[in-house]
């Protein structure tokens, strides 16, 4: 028997799906995943839930019907796959009320990840979500389409949790974020984080550090709707359970070319711990680019291709209402509790020549160690932070210095940047930072 199954038909496994497919054009390939949607943009939902995308169709990359008349594949919806014998090389799965099992010659589990829900003791039967499939996306735009949802409450201030609030928001909710954190966005530095926290209250109530079980019991009204956003852990359990190493987070360990310690099975996406290229180990960094190209390893190397996945840096950009928020790299905290000795350059810059019509302040922050390796960077802004933070990733990904970053040839037109670009300022400043402090 030659066939390769996989466990999962989002980013990760319909890209090592599709992959697998141009490596053996004659390979049967089965794809098993739980819900009744495949190969969907998840980044997409809470722009659909904030109405400015109208059909949950056209999240879809390519319609069922594609993949298995165009690419052949065997995608089987609402297969939801609960046990793994690696030794006997069998799935058991649940697929149209029966109980399943299927054999493969070689595996990729791309089973995603799950939304955490801490204990919220009083939400039976009341209207509360999850967004982390479109199912649950369609289940709460039907409510909010309904205009029966005044006063939500998010629980989460993390990514998710306020581009929710934001999509809440343009339904003309009143919005409460809710987090037991000090703070939002946790995986920024406190000064960034706190520069976004002004910007969202002036929009939403956020309450931090609070316990949303006493919060929910103290509170009247009751929220018409509370939506959990309380970060993600990874689907690893069936692989972990037949016997696969896992590390970060309970993230399944691979190497690079995506195989898991059990033999004949490979493993990508938000279910993987993949290597880190500024911590030089495994991460869990659950991000939609980095499942994709894990997938594409994976389902090339699993159908007899040969492929590589170089490693991620951790970068990752968010909307939040009018602010760019984006990061790469480390944070200073994450840095240190590494065992870093890093050191944090802050400069406010211009997203444009100063007196070009709408410019606007970009804050910066560089990290780096005091020989001038480049740890990260963070920039928030209303404009001019998403891709900016793409130089600083490429600059990790070469593992460069601040004296590297500051000598880049980098683009210059008064529309969109200052003739000194605000890396380069803040590249400029690290360089100060590092040679006196080498004095």
């Amino acid at each position: 028997m030659t066939r390769l199954v996989v466990l999962g038909g989002g980013a990760a496994g319909m890209s090592a799906a599709s992959a697998a497919r141009r490596v053996d054009p004659a390979l049967e390939i089965v794809v098993l995943e739980a819900t009744g949607f495949a190969a969907y943009g998840m980044c997409g939902l809470p722009y659909y839930l904030a109405g400015l995308i109208e059909r949950p169709e056209e999240l879809v990359s390519y319609p069922a019907e594609y993949f298995r008349d165009r690419r052949r594949l065997d995608l089987r919806l609402h297969a939801e796959a609960v046990e793994l014998d690696a030794d006997q090389r069998v799935v058991h799965y649940r697929h149209e009320g029966r109980e399943r099992r299927i054999g493969f010659s070689a595996l990729v589990v791309a089973a995603g990840g799950v939304p955490g829900f801490p204990p919220l003791p009083g939400l039976e039967g009341r209207p509360t979500f999850t967004i982390r499939a479109m199912e649950d996306a369609i289940a709460l735009r039907a409510l909010l389409d309904t205009g029966a949802v005044r006063d939500a409450l998010v629980v989460g201030a993390g990514y998710i949790g306020l581009e929710l609030a934001e999509a809440l928001h343009a339904h003309g909710c009143r919005v409460t974020i809710a987090e037991r954190l000090d703070r939002v966005l946790p995986n920024l530095d406190e000064p960034l984080a706190a520069i976004v926290e002004d910007h969202i209250r002036e929009r939403a109530e956020v309450r931090l550090g609070v316990d949303v079980s006493e919060l929910l019991a103290n509170r009247a009204p009751w929220p018409d709707v509370v939506v959990v956003c309380a970060g993600v852990r990874p689907a690893s359990t069936i692989a972990a359970e037949a016997g696969a190493r896992t590390g970060p987070g309970g993230a399944l360990l691979v190497d690079d070319r995506m195989r898991t310690s059990l033999p004949g099975v490979w493993a990508a996406g938000d279910c993987v711990a993949p290597y880190h290229r500024v911590l030089g180990r495994p991460a869990f960094v659950p991000l939609g680019p980095a499942a994709n190209k894990t997938g594409r390893v994976a389902g090339t190397v699993a159908a007899g291709g040969d492929a590589a996945f170089a490693g991620v840096v951790g970068t990752a950009v968010v909307k939040v209402f009018e602010l760019e928020v984006a990061r790469t790299g480390l944070t200073v905290a994450e840095a240190r509790a590494a065992g870093m000795i890093a050191t944090a350059t802050d400069v406010v810059s211009r997203s444009r020549a100063k007196y070009y019509p709408g410019v606007e302040p970009l804050h910066v922050r560089l990290v780096h160690e005091a020989g001038g390796r480049l740890l990260g960077a963070q920039l928030v802004g209303r404009e001019g932070a998403a891709k900016r933070v793409d130089v600083v990733a490429a600059a990790l990904h070469g593992g460069l210095t601040v004296d590297d970053l500051a000598a880049f040839d980098l683009s210059y037109a008064p529309p969109y940047s200052p003739v000194y670009d605000p890396l380069t300022v803040a590249a400029q400043a690290a360089q100060r930072v590092v040679h006196q402090e080498a004095a």
